[in-house]
């Protein structure tokens, strides 16, 4: 399907090769990145097992999920993903309001997985200023000041669109060189090693719940963590040739290498762990720090491996900023966002939807302000933003098994049957997070403690709801508006 008849011009330059999409998007959601930023939290519940097994898990739910969006992508390439999916595969009457919720929840997710991101890499920066410093104290505004300026290099790096597919294969090679190189070095230093029981048999439970399953479940959420944002890619489909072969290729890509790094490098750093209690109770926040510091014996050896975690967990942060901007651009080209005539210019110089840009960094900073207020406010925002991608997929996956598989036109990457059990997958892992994401961490549950993803949920769900009653049901560009100005618009065809 061309670009024209889905009724939308080519405003942006197809700079992105196949290999270039690939590092975009394993630089985003670098699961091995994600493992080391959330190695120890999930010691509490479940120990080393809920790491070990829970990436085998969590990569065998994703695989199934990124099947789902990459036949989808296959089929309709275009840069809205989930909510143009949605728009698509909707009946007329419901068309507009599911395409303009699932824009708004992706488009949410989104901004939440960028703070995320650059809450990690800030305490990695102060991490490793504390590790050679001991006397400071590490606190909160300097997380926060860490965190904004990551931001705004981020931020440089997306200004200008050409130099974007050099930049997402720079960060590719340099997550894939830290990776070897931290896990050699763990490895040859580290003496004596755990004994493979502890690895692959311990189990701890110092959560407070009475069952290790429901442990278990909640430690769930920090390899899964690693493997989001799996729908990067269908928001560059305007600007890679091919996208219907190229993205998939990039997803399922991203898939394989996610699970051969994250699961090497968890498994490594497990036998390499020494003191689990001073890892819990690091002065430097940082608690895989503290295990390369344990396993080298050296201070300047730890430092610069948490250097090259932090790096490339900058890589991860530029990859955030091109993911939210894309989306935010093209779902402002349905006129789905207030403000959406200034989100949608795409800037004639820089290449990028560079007033998208700017105000979707400029959220992000804003969220860091929670950060200072609750980091227990702050970590259910994470945890929400799992849950709220798995959302936006799983609706146009349901309106796909609602039409009929056979009764749309399916795109080079089908797979038939296959295809058929992996949405159902995701749409039963959609509905198991929701609800066992939702559960607090620890008991007993105190106000310092609780988890208030539900919170957010209800939060995001208002204002999507408000908008839509007030403004958005009237400005949202409907699909038989869109489609009835194809034979008017002469643009050159995707592919």
């Amino acid at each position: 399907m061309c670009l024209v008849e889905m009724g939308y011009t080519q405003d942006l330059e197809r700079n992105f090769s196949k290999w270039s999409l690939l590092g975009i998007c394993f630089a985003l959601t670098n699961s091995w990145f994600g493992i080391s930023a959330s190695l120890v939290t999930g010691i509490s519940s479940g120990g080393p097992i809920v790491t070990v097994y829970g990436i085998i898990i969590v990569t065998l739910i994703n695989g199934c999920v990124a099947v789902s969006l990459a036949e989808l992508i296959s089929a309709f390439p275009n840069s809205g993903g989930q909510y143009y999916w949605a728009s698509v595969l909707a009946p007329p009457e419901w068309s507009d309001v599911l395409a303009y919720t699932t824009g708004f929840v992706g488009y949410a997710g989104s901004i939440f997985t960028c703070a995320s991101v650059a809450v990690s890499i800030g305490s990695s920066l102060m991490g490793m200023i504390q590790i050679n410093h001991p006397a400071l104290t590490i606190e909160r505004w300097m997380v926060f000041i860490a965190y904004q300026i990551f931001n705004f290099v981020a931020y440089l790096f997306n200004c200008y669109g050409k130099s974007l597919p050099a930049v997402g294969s720079f960060f590719l090679y340099v997550s894939l060189v830290s990776f070897v190189t931290i896990t050699v070095t763990v490895l040859a230093k580290s003496s004596p090693k755990r004994e493979a029981k502890f690895v692959f048999a311990t189990f701890v439970n110092n959560t407070g719940w009475e069952s290790g399953a429901i442990a278990f479940i909640v430690g769930l959420i920090n390899p899964n963590w690693s493997f989001s944002c799996l729908d990067s890619a269908t928001h560059l489909a305007e600007e890679v040739p091919h996208p219907e072969r190229n993205i998939p290729f990039a997803i399922m890509g991203t898939i394989a290498i996610g699970f051969f790094t994250s699961f090497v490098y968890s498994v490594s750093m497990f036998f390499s762990m020494k003191n689990l209690d001073d890892l819990v109770s690091t002065p430097t926040w940082t608690p895989i720090l503290e295990l390369y510091r344990q396993a080298t014996d050296s201070v300047p050896a730890a430092t610069f491996m948490e250097f090259l975690i932090c790096f490339t967990g900058l890589g991860c942060q530029v990859a955030c900023h091109t993911w939210q901007a894309r989306l935010c651009w093209s779902f402002s080209r349905d006129r789905g966002l207030p403000g959406s005539r200034y989100w949608v210019k795409v800037h004639p110089k820089m290449g990028v939807p560079w007033n998208a840009h700017t105000m979707s960094c400029f959220i992000v900073g804003l969220l860091g302000l929670l950060y200072i207020g609750s980091t227990t406010a702050f970590n259910s925002m994470v945890a929400a933003c799992i849950v709220l991608l798995y959302i936006s997929y799983a609706i146009p996956v349901v309106l796909l098994l609602i039409k009929g598989r056979t009764n749309i036109q399916p795109g080079p990457f089908w797979l038939g049957p296959f295809g058929h059990f992996c949405n159902y997958v995701l749409l039963a892992w959609t509905l198991f997070t929701l609800i066992m994401y939702s559960f607090p961490y620890t008991k007993p549950v105190t106000t310092g403690t609780m988890n208030y993803v539900s919170v957010v949920y209800a939060v995001t769900f208002a204002i999507i709801g408000l908008y839509w009653v007030v403004r958005g049901k009237r400005t949202f560009r409907s699909r038989e508006e869109r489609e009835g100005v194809v034979s008017t618009i002469p643009v050159p065809e995707i592919n």
